[in-house]
């Protein structure tokens, strides 16, 4: 495994419910990961107890929040986004080129392969080799941060908008980084869409890859994270920080057939810039 790589997982009070160290492992991963936590974390020495405090990373929260957008002013702070901002200093002070966020709720991380016009799926079991190649292609397409797809972006199968087009432009929850090249993240629900959102209409380029996956567990069935968070206000309160940040390209609409959520949606024509063909190029 590179030495210049890492993994961060972020997680807060879930030492005894850490899923996606399991699941790294399970596939294959054989590098460092190293578990960022704030210091208004109580259970902290419990993470020590179970992976030890060399593998331990804990950062001021305040310290992070009095540099960072929050988005509101509500008290607390209990949120993501202050580990997504700090891993890029925490990476660079460890001396380490590149980076993958994880959240804390993984549960299998996966290939997709179409068979006979089927959508098939495949364990990975080389995720060393798999970070080689998404390092590779975060060099090489001058892209800000990768993503692995989500489960759900494959509902429809081949037929699914993401494996038609290979690539989204976008990034959400694990994020293949360059401690060159931070990401300021802001809002303390849907920092990851309103990040890709507010930086692509900007030029800056997000992707998602189709060919490999992660799996979460039910979203709100686990406690710690942001679990509570998103109990107290809703998916109604998340969408609106991404609305807020980019009202000329999201808005909100009821997402679903029988049992109705509310969600974000994006206009694309209006949201990031285009890519003009060289051939329209003036002699």
């Amino acid at each position: 495994m590179r030495k210049d790589f890492c993994v961060f997982i972020l997680t807060h009070k879930r030492a005894n419910n850490m899923h996606t160290y399991e699941a790294v492992r399970k596939a294959g991963y054989t590098g460092r990961v190293i578990f960022l936590l704030d210091n208004e974390d109580d259970t902290i020495e419990s993470y020590w107890h179970n992976f030890g405090k060399e593998n331990c990373y804990v950062f001021d929260k305040q310290a992070v929040a009095n540099k960072i957008d929050i988005m509101d002013l509500l008290p607390g702070k209990s949120a993501i986004v202050y580990a997504r901002n700090v891993c890029f200093e925490v990476a660079k002070n460890l001396g380490y080129k590149y980076f993958l966020q994880l959240d804390d709720d993984y549960s299998n991380f996966r290939g997709r392969i179409e068979v006979d016009g089927v959508l098939r799926t495949s364990y990975i079991k080389d995720f060393d080799l798999l970070v080689d190649y998404i390092i590779e292609f975060l060099d090489i397409s001058g892209a800000d941060t990768v993503a692995m797809s989500q489960i759900g972006d494959f509902i429809g199968g081949t037929g699914s908008k993401i494996y038609k087009d290979r690539l989204a432009r976008k990034a959400m929850n694990s994020f293949f980084c360059r401690t060159d090249k931070p990401i300021s993240f802001s809002g303390r629900m849907n920092e990851d869409v309103t990040t890709y959102v507010s930086w692509g209409s900007r030029g800056k380029l997000f992707f998602t890859l189709a060919d490999v996956s992660v799996d979460h567990l039910q979203t709100q069935s686990i406690s710690g994270g942001m679990t509570a968070e998103y109990k107290n206000s809703g998916t109604y309160v998340k969408t609106f920080y991404t609305i807020m940040a980019c009202p000329s390209s999201v808005k909100i609409y009821e997402m679903g057939d029988t049992h109705k959520r509310i969600h974000h949606q994006i206009n694309w024509e209006c949201a990031v810039p285009k890519i003009i063909s060289s051939k329209f190029k003036k002699e």
